[in-house]
């Protein structure tokens, strides 16, 4: 009876899934610049592929909105035909990346640069989609994009005989009002349906009523038309082309990040079995060289296909399968059904999924934390924006890296004078970085025939400020003052952390720590 009640909650937490994910796939598909299909085959691999193999068994892949932005500039930079074999060497380095255990380093990533990619990646979205949504063409870039804004809008209110801008406007600005209202009013009892498809089935049935003449999906009649397999002239081309491997590179990084942040995320969301993180890097990579062979889109874990699987009640792996498996009879049975879909719905979904990555919200967490936190937010985001995707997450990257350095490196130095006296107490970490502000306060000491050097508040000393210890404690004593510091001790924190240092039995026993 347990399993059958299982079963159930899967099935029915894959049609959810299913659900979400039809309007996504395709959406993502147009605005990485490839046909819808490539989306949803995308969609079929996450599902048949990565969630047999998933080492984070209720997180759903498929294509995702934060690969947008690099897969298009593939596709604009090397053609279509490339894309397939970067997708695949991508994929292949993640699933050696898996095989020796890189799982958790792809994870070790700061907030403010994961939502900083975030928000790059919601303002580009925004900016290209916007020009879809108005059967318009996306520029070049994403600055030219949203300089172009304006001229787009010109175009919505053109009264040109036989332009279609107006109408698609109209039905991308009927699907937005839609996810708007559902987000805010949706009946319980339709808990389980996602907004995006309410979202494209009003605009579709808004483009029938008025014969509204407008770009539509285009879907093949048979799925094959859409696989584009690789060839061994293009293979020979990623791999000889420093370019392009850099770009199968950067997908393998950006896409396994996103991936594993998703899995943690997951697992913060339910009580069952925990992610392996590196079975599910070597999942992602297999889910990727497929995808690469049959020249489709990159997948990722997603955020918003899991929440929605483990919110329909989803227990094991088989949701996420049993979704892959709807998309795929919908395309192989109902291509016609796609066809009726106008391509601004879609964008217009993409809209309204870039304004919310732009999260006010993530900005005031992040302030809690420190100004330099939203510094590196929007040094990556502007980053993305002005450069490109990888650019814009190094120079993220970097400047957390050197918050790191300038936090970890901190010392202060206090000093209390008592009764002829001094003692001079070293909290933080003494390296060479802040060597000259050790070197000034112990020049800068008032006279005293004895001084005390205090270190158990010091977490880290380097070579160079030990030295500069050493050699103070030589030149007080020649003249004639006393200077008490464990020299020896000092030493073995150099050597050996402190906390990694043996400690006799008794004090283990007195401490507490064998008790």
């Amino acid at each position: 009876m347990k399993e059958k009640s299982t079963y159930m909650r899967d099935l029915m937490a894959s049609v959810a899934v299913f659900l979400v994910a039809l309007p996504l796939c395709m959406g993502i598909a147009i605005a990485s610049g490839v046909p819808p299909a490539t989306g949803l085959i995308t969609g079929i691999v996450g599902g048949l592929v990565v969630g047999l193999l998933a080492g984070a068994p209720l997180q759903v892949s498929g294509p995702a909105a934060g690969l947008t932005v690099l897969v298009w500039q593939i596709v604009n930079d090397h053609g279509i035909a490339a894309l397939g074999v970067i997708v695949l060497v991508a994929g292949l380095a993640q699933l050696l990346a898996g095989s020796v255990r890189m799982g958790q380093w792809f994870r070790a990533i700061s907030p403010a640069v994961v939502q900083g990619m975030l928000a790059g990646i919601g303002v580009l979205i925004f900016a290209s989609q916007f020009h879809i949504m108005i059967d318009d063409k996306p520029r070049s870039s994403g600055i030219l994009n949203l300089l172009s804004i304006p001229e787009g809008l010109g175009k919505v209110f053109s009264a040109a005989e036989g332009v279609t801008h107006p109408a698609a406007a109209g039905t991308g600005l009927a699907a937005i009002v839609t996810l708007v209202l559902w987000a805010l009013f949706r009946p319980a009892r339709f808990k389980m349906i996602p907004g995006p498809l309410v979202a494209v089935v009003v605009a579709t049935v808004v483009a029938a009523a008025f014969s509204l003449k407008l770009n539509f999906v285009s879907v093949p009649d048979s799925l094959h038309e859409t696989i584009l397999f690789p060839t061994m002239a293009t293979l020979r081309s990623v791999l000889t082309s420093k370019e392009m491997l850099g770009s199968a590179l950067a997908l393998a990084f950006i896409a396994s990040a996103e991936t594993l942040l998703c899995a943690s995320a997951v697992d913060q969301m339910h009580t069952g079995q925990r992610a392996n993180y590196d079975k599910e890097l070597m999942a992602q990579g297999a889910g990727n060289m497929v995808c690469g062979i049959l020249g489709a889109l990159p997948l990722t874990g997603v955020i918003v296909r899991s929440s929605a699987n483990l919110e329909a009640g989803a227990r094991t792996r088989w949701s996420a399968v049993m979704h892959g498996a709807w998309l795929l009879a919908l395309i192989l049975a109902f291509p016609a059904v796609l066809r009726i879909i106008p391509t601004a719905a879609l964008a217009a979904v993409l809209v309204y999924t870039g304004c919310k990555l732009v999260s006010p919200t993530k900005i005031r967490v992040l302030a809690r934390f420190g100004k330099a936190e939203v510094g590196i937010y929007f040094a990556t985001m502007i980053g993305i924006v002005c450069t490109d995707l990888l650019t814009g997450v190094l120079a993220g990257f970097g400047l957390a890296l050197l918050k790191l350095l300038y936090t970890s490196s901190q010392l202060r130095v206090d000093v209390v004078n008592s009764a002829g006296c001094q003692h001079i107490h070293l909290h933080g970490a003494a390296t060479f970085i802040s060597l000259p502000k050790l070197a000034k306060a112990l020049e800068k000491l008032p006279t005293a025939t004895e001084r005390h050097i205090h270190f158990e508040h010091l977490h880290n000393i380097d070579h160079a400020c030990l030295d500069l210890i050493a050699h103070f404690k030589t030149q007080q004593e020649k003249t004639g003052f006393t200077v008490a510091v464990d020299l020896s001790e000092l030493e073995n924190r150099y050597h050996e952390p402190a906390v990694m240092r043996p400690q006799p039995v008794v004090q283990l026993v007195r401490t507490g720590v064998l008790a």
